[in-house]
């Protein structure tokens, strides 16, 4: 049976077409000037700084919380928290999320080196697409950090995390007259 004859017989099936609305958003993007791999890579090496000095200063601050309820067994454990345990990457994922969606894509390492992170579907930063790009981040620490050098094999530049989110990271420029 062919599908017209199918949707007249049954009109409840209606066929449902894809909508490209987001090349809309794309061709606003266009020609605009990618970030190079040195700006993202020292951007992203200030925020994990600032993140760590963070975390830091808010593990000592509930350390003695933290010692009264046994969670540590003493003040040196404050100093190696910042490893692979649930609550390290629970406070990088919420500060690299939060950091890029207050930010609208400018997180604070990113404001410094003059970048910022652009959807390729909204005009703003969602919390959505700054929590799937830091989850985003993970993915691109997989196999020795190969996802972040694709930045050097996609032709926008793209790292896995910038896919996963639908993002890119654009060089902030001054907006000429």
């Amino acid at each position: 049976m062919r599908a017209e004859v199918i949707y007249k017989k049954y009109p409840e099936r209606r066929m449902t077409y894809f909508n490209a609305e987001h090349t809309v958003r794309m061709n606003e993007l266009q020609g605009a000037e990618l970030a190079g791999f040195t700006r993202r890579w020292l951007a992203f090496f200030l925020d994990v700084t600032i993140m760590a000095a963070l975390f830091f200063t808010a593990a000592s601050a509930a350390a003695p919380l933290l010692l009264k309820y046994g969670m540590i067994k003493d003040n040196d454990e404050i100093i190696f928290a910042l490893n692979l345990n649930w609550y390290s990457i629970a406070w990088t994922v919420l500060y690299f999320s939060l950091a890029a969606y207050f930010g609208n894509g400018k997180t604070p390492g990113k404001w410094i080196m003059g970048i910022r992170i652009v959807s390729l579907v909204h005009s703003k930063m969602t919390l959505w697409h700054s929590l799937e790009r830091a989850l985003g981040y993970g993915a691109s620490f997989l196999e020795l950090g190969f996802g972040f050098f694709q930045y050097f094999i996609h032709p926008n530049r793209c790292t896995v995390h910038d896919r996963i989110a639908e993002t890119i990271v654009l060089r902030e420029t001054k907006k000429r007259k």
